[in-house]
């Protein structure tokens, strides 16, 4: 299964949009946003891309609340369950204990993807490009023995995203 991951869109919704769309044409099947969505046009986008979807409140998306249950919206630490595997999403990394197979944790706009002692700390970084002139997502494998992370990037003026992956096996 591929599970495409952004976070921190903040008021960026082209940005949101092109990220977005970059991960369903490399075969998400689901969609993961790690919080500060902050406009509703993006949880739009969410809600109509054609994807099962889940979406987490970030510190300043308080303002969505009145669009709850519009939207899949949900209050951190949120677990769920895809392909076999457990998942802890959140927005602020305040919840990084290794009790899932998957962490997903977005607020400090930067890249991360660490694999320790069985768990994926994963942060897609911005897709906003606020605090560096880079746009970044993730597009999240699951096999059976392993988990691969592709990593896109795109600076302010590039047409294309850059991919770079990572590969981890699984402790079954």
């Amino acid at each position: 299964m591929k599970i495409g991951i952004l976070s921190d869109t903040h008021t960026k919704v082209k940005k949101a949009k092109a990220s977005l769309d970059l991960l369903i044409e490399n075969g998400a099947e689901f969609i993961v946003h790690a919080g500060d969505v902050y406009e509703r046009e993006t949880l739009e986008l969410l809600k109509n891309c054609g994807k099962r979807h889940v979406c987490v409140y970030g510190n300043n998306d308080a303002h969505l609340v009145e669009f709850h249950n519009d939207y899949n919206l949900v209050q951190e630490p949120y677990y769920f369950k895809l392909d076999n595997t457990k998942f802890k999403l959140m927005h602020l990394p305040f919840y990084m204990a290794p009790d899932a197979e998957v962490v997903i944790f977005g607020h400090t706009h930067e890249f991360k993807s660490e694999f320790v002692e069985g768990t994926l700390f994963l942060n897609p970084g911005e897709s906003c490009a606020r605090n560096k002139p880079v746009s970044e997502c993730v597009l999240l494998e699951i096999k059976k023995k392993k988990f691969k992370v592709t990593y896109f990037s795109k600076e302010k003026n590039d047409k294309k995203f850059k991919s770079q992956q990572f590969s981890y096996e699984r402790k079954l």
